[in-house]
């Protein structure tokens, strides 16, 4: 183990293709309901399929892995209203993003307060925090929340 104030290289350095970097840690979730309340009537709607959603966490820093999140969650239906609606997963993504909200709000910190380019903040994170985030990636979210000119 590396003492304080020791360099210990990155054994990551160097690599230029992300398929030869460390494979995920994988960690597993749920977010499956049997009963649920619909969104659009407020009856109590069956859980009627299960899915998987990937996403890519803050990594394992002690095993120099990232950490893919499998969260299970519940599609239902309600019988009332006939409109279909998933479990809430708000909370660790945004629809559609393949990072959790820790990784998206690290990285736009990380262009917007601290004033790193777009592709240092993304071997920062690699280096630092073992998420693989593209630099064009963190472009978009930091465009997209206004905050630098």
């Amino acid at each position: 183990m590396a003492g304080p104030g020791e360099y210990v290289s990155d054994v990551t350095e160097g690599i230029t293709r992300v398929e030869d970097l460390p494979k995920a840690k994988i960690k597993q979730r749920s977010r499956k309901r049997k009963k649920q309340p619909c969104p659009y009537c407020g009856y109590m709607a069956y859980r009627d399929k299960v899915f998987i959603r990937k996403l890519h966490d803050l990594g394992d820093l002690a095993n120099n892995r990232p950490i893919e999140l499998h969260v299970a969650y519940s599609q239902h239906c309600c019988s009332k209203c006939k409109k279909y609606f998933n479990a809430d997963l708000s909370d660790l993504a945004d629809p559609g993003c393949h990072y959790t909200r820790r990784v998206v709000h690290l990285a736009v910190r990380l262009v917007v307060e601290d004033g790193l380019p777009y592709r240092p903040a993304s071997w920062h994170l690699w280096r630092d925090h073992r998420v693989f985030v593209p630099w064009a990636t963190i472009q978009n979210w930091v465009e997209a929340t206004g905050k630098k000119s």
